[in-house]
């Protein structure tokens, strides 16, 4: 069965600092059109930053559209035509201070595809050392270690609701049990 859709007609209804929103009007399959409303992002990524005794640095922050103090990984958006190898060594050390010998990309994740264009790089970091935090100045945060075996407790009974942390802390826990 085919499945595309054909983009028929695009218009940009808004454009912010991080976001664009844009009305595209699609062919289904079937002939008929739809509406589609898009938020086109450039992306990001994630990191789990793992020392030697098995401990995650998380951060805590204040999250506008939820209203509340979330627990996640470390990460951030790329900034325009940015290697997403290289922003995640930058939010690593922006936001906790550390820096990693050793990295895993642990792939790409589609955060929302059923609206959003974002994608997510995920990666591992082991043999940290510690430098200086420097948060960008709108950024207000708590780091914080936790056991890699209690995020992921947390996060299967439901105390994590953080997509890519949810995802990233289940990918990397899968992937030092196989490696």
């Amino acid at each position: 069965m085919e499945l595309t859709e054909r983009p028929l007609r695009r218009v940009s209804t808004y454009r912010g600092v991080v976001v664009e929103l844009t009305e595209d009007i699609v062919q289904l399959p079937n002939g008929a059109t739809s509406v589609r409303e898009v938020v086109h992002h450039p992306g990001g990524v994630c990191v789990v930053a793992l020392d030697s005794d098995g401990m995650v640095a998380l951060v805590r922050q204040y999250r506008y559209p939820f209203g509340r103090v979330l627990l996640e990984l470390p990460a951030g958006k790329l900034e325009k035509d940015e290697d997403p190898d290289e922003a995640v060594r930058r939010e690593l050390s922006e936001e906790t201070g550390l820096e990693a010998e050793k990295w895993v990309a642990l792939g790409p994740i589609y955060v929302s595809p059923g609206i959003s264009t974002e994608t997510l790089h995920l990666y591992l970091a082991t043999d940290l050392r510690q430098g200086r935090a420097h948060p960008d100045p709108n950024e207000f945060l708590d780091v914080e270690r936790m056991p890699l075996k209690e995020l992921v407790k947390m996060v299967l009974d439901g105390g994590v609701r953080d997509a890519k942390t949810v995802v990233g802390a289940l990918k990397a826990a899968a992937w030092l049990a196989d490696n």
